[in-house]
């Protein structure tokens, strides 16, 4: 049987133009994207949802917006439809997904070294750069970005 999910709270505060994700391990709503323009709003939803069916987990996503000076809750069905099949476990992830995730890693980490002061970096440095991206998952190269961003603040 599937577990109902609870409902999205209205966002406190004056309304605006508000998306929150549901989070179904802990059945809570958090404030995923807020500003009084709809289209930023509306673009970090897609991007968001991309990126969570692309780990192959459901989106599901509740738009609040302001309606004649009050909170509307707004329809999300591109957000909302049910993610796809996860590919079965061992089977290789899809390549361009791969190479996207290696691209963004190895940018996570190139923005960390260059915050940390370390600019001139050769094709060496950018090898062993392009490793680290390969081989690290994505939280582990954005706590590895934060101690360098940290470092270089310290100088």
């Amino acid at each position: 049987m599937e577990k109902q999910r609870s409902r999205c709270p209205r966002p406190p505060g004056a309304p605006r133009w508000v998306a929150m994700f549901h989070e179904p391990a802990r059945d809570t709503w958090t404030v995923a994207a807020e500003s009084p323009y709809q289209g930023p709003v509306r673009y970090a939803v897609g991007d968001m949802t991309r990126t969570v069916r692309a780990r192959g987990d459901e989106a599901a996503v509740a738009l609040w917006g302001p309606e004649d000076g009050a909170w509307r809750l707004f329809d999300t069905p591109s957000a909302t439809a049910p993610a796809p099949e996860r590919p079965a476990p061992g089977s290789p992830e899809p390549a361009r997904l791969v190479e996207r995730m290696t691209d963004r890693r190895h940018q996570v980490l190139m923005a960390g070294l260059s915050t940390a002061g370390l600019y001139d970096l050769g094709p060496e440095d950018d090898a062993a750069v392009r490793a680290l991206a390969e081989r690290l998952d994505e939280p582990t190269v954005r706590r590895v970005a934060h101690w360098l961003s940290a470092a270089g603040g310290r100088r």
